[in-house]
């Protein structure tokens, strides 16, 4: 009867996998398969034995009515294993390319008052369904795309607070990793710009803007995001307003106002064609302790549509400065077709050929370093849940020295860390601005940058499209591995066959690139170990017709 045709019902293991049907719905067939014997039995002792043995030749009997209602149980057990195993979702994202992805696997959507498995869900929403007033559990079949304290990486100001932590640890430790060089400055852990927060550190800033008083920096509220409260300055008196007293050296922030971090701004980034631009790179972060994260290869390369130039004339010029799409695309020299954009992949072959393949190898193993650098930093304070995963989007600049720096990063809406560059109308008010500042302010939108738990699922172009459509599937498939029902007591340890784009980054404490570090005892940056396959079949869907528009992007 039933496990003949349903071979995989009778394997019930006690390692979870997508391949056999749940213990819970297993345990209820058996149950209901033991009522119904049960029940025919004492209707067999009422109606008496003569009537019952007639019943029996007119093949009516006790075995073939029991074996007639195991039929129609298998028929509705059969039905209840098909929608075992369909993945219902909830998400308050309205983006085509997560529905797409959602519908093209057969998931079934629900509302988020009903039983869901799979949550794609806003910075907003994780919030509440991690809240200690919300008093919201989780179950084993629920996974969600945030890790509940995703902004100890995503905010500035606590993301810097960690990697300055974590430097002084490996310090105190000895690590070659905190190595520094005469002048202080740290040999392998140099990746994040200067920064200090205010008013804390208001006089370790002017320390060191004394320093270097010809030097630009960046200055943004740490809670606010979309450009509001960001400006540049080069001189000492344009935050003299944020201080109760401007005749001291003293900063004290009144109580009503916001804490703000202020960066070094890379004024000498790498150009091409004289254009300023920057990577955003993906991130999929499976589970911190220990830490697993996947780096998508299919990243690219966002352009200024204006030369770069160093003039403080052109300061307040967002198309000098930024190269954020939603500054960008509000520009005279906008090309609506490639949006300003560039491969990661044209990107290397560039360098490549411009710069040699040694050198450009070694860039961006240094990139690949830093992002696991950053994760590492975090990952002791961040919450491990494992309900949880996140893709990150990075965001990185490299400068005429081929250094790269990490400016950024937002977390998932896809999980990346980015930094703030510039915004200089964000803060001012018009009768603030210089008369090159006030012409340009009715048509400057207000767009800021950070390490984001939910990089952008909007798509510019066709190419933005289909980027975007695989990045979401291959994460899935990851996440969600068969697309099956989830079981979060699953090996987080995914076969190399359903990686799709990704690649390993780290795994089992195992850094999978060779940067220019020291080598350690234990720890140290090694190839990746063997990975274990697990039973995780591959689901990678096609690409609907409507996403299949041909890219026009070289």
């Amino acid at each position: 009867m039933f496990p003949e045709r349903f071979p995989y019902s009778v394997e019930i293991s006690q390692t979870p996998s997508p391949y056999v049907m749940p213990q819970s719905l297993w345990e209820e067939v058996t149950r209901k398969r033991s009522d119904i014997r049960n029940i025919h039995k004492g209707l067999d002792r009422k109606v008496g034995s003569s009537e019952c043995q007639q019943r029996c030749q007119d093949g009516e009997g006790h075995e073939a009515r029991v074996s007639e209602t195991e039929e129609k149980l298998d028929v509705t057990v059969g039905s209840m294993w098909i929608m075992a195993g369909k993945v219902k979702w909830v998400t308050d994202i309205e983006k085509s390319v997560l529905i797409n992805n959602f519908e093209k696997r057969g998931w079934v959507q629900v509302a988020e008052n009903e039983d869901w498995n799979f949550y794609w869900m806003s910075v907003q929403t994780i919030r509440n369904v991690f809240s200690v007033e919300t008093g919201y559990r989780l179950s084993d079949d629920q996974i969600v795309n945030h890790f509940p304290n995703h902004y100890e990486l995503t905010r500035k100001d606590l993301m810097v607070k960690n990697i300055k932590r974590y430097r002084k640890e490996l310090e105190k430790e000895g690590s070659p990793l905190a190595e520094k060089d005469e002048n202080g400055k740290y040999l392998y852990l140099d990746f994040v710009p200067v920064t200090y927060m205010l008013p804390a550190d208001y006089n370790l800033f002017v320390e060191e803007f004394r320093k270097n008083p010809s030097s630009t920096w960046i200055m943004k509220p740490c809670g606010k995001a979309q450009g509001k409260g960001i400006f540049l300055i080069n001189k000492l008196s344009q935050i003299k307003k944020w201080s109760r007293d401007s005749k001291t050296s003293s900063f004290v922030s009144q109580s009503t106002k916001e804490a703000y971090v202020i960066s070094l701004y890379i004024n000498n980034p790498l150009l091409i064609g004289g254009k300023k631009f920057d990577l955003r790179l993906y991130v999929l972060v499976s589970t911190y302790r220990p830490l697993r994260c996947y780096m998508y290869k299919l990243g690219f390369c966002r352009f200024c549509t204006v030369k770069y130039t160093r003039s403080t004339s052109e300061l307040d010029n967002m198309f000098v400065h930024l190269t954020n799409v939603a500054i960008q695309k509000h520009g005279e020299d906008y090309n609506h077709i490639h949006g300003g954009k560039w491969t990661v992949s044209n990107l290397r072959l560039y360098l490549e050929s411009t710069r040699g393949k040694e050198v450009t190898n070694k860039l961006f193993d240094e990139i690949h370093w830093i992002i696991v650098q950053s994760l590492k930093a975090v990952a002791p304070v961040m919450n491990n849940d494992k309900h949880c995963f996140e893709c990150y989007g990075y965001d990185i600049i490299i400068d005429d020295k081929l250094k790269p720096w990490l400016i950024e990063e937002r977390g998932s809406g896809l999980s990346v860390c980015r930094w703030l560059e510039l915004s200089p109308l964000g803060s001012l008010t018009s009768s603030e601005l210089s008369p090159q500042m006030r012409a340009q302010w009715p048509r400057c939108p207000r767009v800021a940058r950070k390490v984001n738990a939910s990089p952008s699922l909007s798509s510019s172009t066709a190419s933005d499209r289909v980027l975007k459509y695989g990045l979401v599937s291959d994460t899935l498939n990851i996440a969600v591995p068969g697309g099956m029902v989830p079981d979060c007591r699953w090996n987080k340890s995914p076969p190399k066959e359903v990686l799709g784009n990704y690649e390993i980054l780290e795994e089992r404490g195992h850094t999978c690139c060779r940067p220019s570090v020291p080598t350690l005892a234990a720890g140290s940056p090694v190839a990746p170990a063997t990975r274990t396959a697990v039973c995780w079949p591959s689901a990678r869907p096609s690409l609907p017709a409507s996403l299949a528009t041909r890219s026009t992007m070289q």
